[in-house]
């Protein structure tokens, strides 16, 4: 099998939010399914009772069929993808899929309100420091190639044209969705097994997951977030129903080692890997794609701006930080509230 596109490095390890859940039992009509893909560099999951009259195989390809639409529409990995051609367009207006719009729509509504924390115009500073589809080796770029890279970026070069569902391209502009797009990507398998007629399941991309319902024996989805060393051990597992999680961490992904190591989210504000003490960000909220944008705004934020953006909102936010001697948790009243029914 040829090598699946990707908005990652092709085998890189997966975020840090696992699925905790059991060996679904099967009980009179009911015909539970685990099902699994690659995608976005990545591998998907699903576990669900089927509906009367679906097969496993129509639910593992209504699956795919909806994440080989994002990855041809949103990743830069890909030369002939939607965003590939608008990141190589000169000047003008770029009419786009609806999907691209939707997820495009929703990241700079997000850049405005980080105060540019988020930016989906990121994509030059990915690449400069090593991040991106043409892979280096990683070493820090100078200071000359990170303004160089700054330079081409700003979420307000991006204009929309909500009529023609087009986009402004000014020359040059780079956008990169990868910390959207695969949240969107879980968003869109979900409705691929709504439409389906499933009402319990669990979908996962690379560690970002959605729920629906309960699990075939009528119990609840569990989910457990990872105290982000690399040990398996858990800060908490919690209940998700009709909910999304996704986590923005730098312990699995990053480059160089002690003081020298620095995270894959890059601060657009400043062209810098994010070094404030979060070791990880994770988000509760309906949507998937939501989810995953936030946990990296949050990320970049940091604890302090991270948590008041979270609380105007409502959001359901853990912030792991590290200390000296261990981790520090801190949690927004709605993820207190979800903890406390595990």
């Amino acid at each position: 099998m040829s090598a699946p596109a990707s908005y990652a490095p092709r085998g890189a390890p997966t975020p840090v939010v696992r699925v905790a859940y059991a060996a679904l039992p099967s009980r009179p009509a009911t015909r539970a399914a685990a099902l699994a893909g690659a995608t976005m560099g990545t591998t998907w999951s699903a576990r669900l009772a089927l509906p009367e009259g679906c097969a496993e195989t129509s639910a593992r390809q209504a699956i795919q069929a909806a994440l080989d639409e994002v990855v041809a529409e949103m990743s830069t990995w890909e030369d002939h993808s939607d965003i590939t051609r608008y990141n190589r367009a000169g000047p003008g207006w770029r009419a786009l899929p609806a999907g691209f719009w939707h997820v495009l729509t929703h990241a700079l509504a997000l850049a405005e309100e980080s105060g540019g924390a988020y930016d989906p115009t990121v994509g030059p500073l990915v690449n400069a420091w090593g991040f991106g589809p043409h892979q280096r080796a990683f070493e820090p770029p100078s200071p000359a190639a990170v303004e160089a890279a700054r330079a081409r970026c700003g979420w307000r070069r991006v204009k929309l044209d909500p009529e023609r569902r087009a986009a402004w391209q000014e020359g040059g502009t780079y956008l990169d969705l990868s910390s959207i797009a695969k949240g969107h990507g879980v968003d869109r398998a979900a409705q691929a097994l709504d439409a389906l007629g499933a009402t319990g399941y669990l979908v996962e991309v690379g560690g970002e997951l959605r729920a629906r319902g309960l699990r075939p024996d009528g119990q609840p989805w569990r989910v457990a977030v990872e105290v982000p060393d690399a040990s398996d051990a858990h800060a908490l597992a919690l209940p998700l129903r009709d909910l999304s999680i996704a986590t923005s961490g730098d312990y699995r992904r990053h480059a160089g080692s002690g003081d020298a190591r620095y995270a894959h989210t890059i601060d657009p504000r400043d062209g810098q890997p994010v070094r404030n003490g979060l070791a990880s960000v994770t988000v509760l909220h309906a949507d998937c794609m939501q989810a995953d944008a936030l946990a990296t705004a949050l990320t970049v934020l940091g604890e302090t701006e991270g948590l008041d953006l979270a609380g105007r909102h409502g959001l359901a936010a853990l912030f792991i930080l590290r200390e000296t001697g261990g981790f520090r948790l801190a949690a927004t009243p709605a993820f207190q509230a979800l903890a406390a029914q595990s």
